[in-house]
């Protein structure tokens, strides 16, 4: 189980930001409870100082405006902070609370008996097409975990500068994970890295092509290879 202190600390932050060095979530592969658990913790949005914190923060922020998060993790203690609610989890009805407080707004002026205008019944068809095509978008957006050996030219290749070279790439649907290092022979060691990604957004083999094996990273990186690729 992951721990941390007071997240509303530079230690704090400092621990973080160290853990999430190497990881895209909190634990596992996808964002989970845990997530939500530190998230809450933190009352700010960290500075660019933090830069593996603000990363995965913002991404959390994302997930919990877009879709939600619903995976249960493995666990994690926060010092200070509280068990986190089934609302700080659910996707917030963001549409929905504009349109109640409005509603209440005009409750004085509403006609609950008079017919429904052209206009209403446009709206509501534009609402309701909308609500669809979101959902139907969410539902064919699937995510994939990639498992990726990237090796490098020899055994004088800096293998930490590589590492750094790789995660450096950065795009939407990408979430660098855990990493090792696993010899291959006369001293060399290959970079064995984690992924996920939207499979709508992000093409692993063109990622391969067009960045991890072109300059600049190609002064470290010899080749790359998919050891596993699996549907979440």
């Amino acid at each position: 189980m992951a721990a941390f202190p007071n997240l509303n600390s530079d230690a704090g932050l400092k621990k973080l930001d160290e853990h999430l060095l190497t990881r895209s979530y909190i634990t596992g592969y996808q964002a989970s409870k845990d997530d939500i658990t530190v998230f809450t913790a933190i009352s700010k949005p960290p500075t660019s100082e933090y830069v593996n914190v603000s990363r995965w923060f913002n991404h959390i922020d994302a997930l919990l405006r877009i879709s939600g998060v619903s995976a249960e993790g493995s666990g994690v203690t926060v010092e200070g902070s509280s068990p986190i609610t089934e609302e700080a989890i659910a996707t917030p009805p963001a549409a929905e609370s504009k349109d109640t407080a409005v509603d209440e707004e005009d409750d004085d002026d509403v006609d609950l008996f008079g017919e429904e205008t052209e206009e209403e019944k446009k709206a509501a068809e534009e609402r309701a097409a909308s609500v669809k095509a979101s959902t139907k978008k969410k539902k064919e957006s699937g995510k994939s975990s990639v498992l990726i050996d990237i090796k490098p030219w020899d055994d004088e290749t800096d293998m930490k500068k590589l590492e750094e070279a790789v995660r450096s790439i950065q795009m939407e649907g990408l979430f660098w994970g855990a990493s090792k290092l696993v010899p291959v022979g006369y001293g060399i060691k290959k970079l064995q890295i984690m992924c996920t990604i939207v499979d709508d957004l992000v093409s692993v083999d063109t990622m391969i092509e067009e960045q991890l094996t072109v300059e600049p990273i190609n002064e470290f990186v010899q080749s790359c290879d998919i050891v596993a690729f699996n549907k979440i």
